[in-house]
């Protein structure tokens, strides 16, 4: 398993939270994805074998949050 941490450009409400969550846990290979509100960012622990980070910052922009560069 790995952990990715991905920075967002700002969360605004609950919701946010609910969608961006959702999207990530229903996917294969993630095991957890957890938002940080306060912080704006989203914590995932996945298994890499079956999802890149590639593809969970692209869930994470599907979803309408823009990732930010490291």
């Amino acid at each position: 398993m790995k952990t990715i941490r991905f920075q967002l450009e700002t969360l605004t409400c609950p919701t946010c939270i609910t969608k961006i969550e959702g999207a990530l846990n229903k996917e294969s290979g993630v095991e957890e994805a957890k938002v940080l509100f306060n912080s704006s960012k989203v914590k995932v622990k996945y298994n890499s074998e079956e999802i890149s980070s590639e593809q969970l910052e692209e869930i994470i922009e599907k979803v309408g949050f823009p990732v930010l560069s490291s």
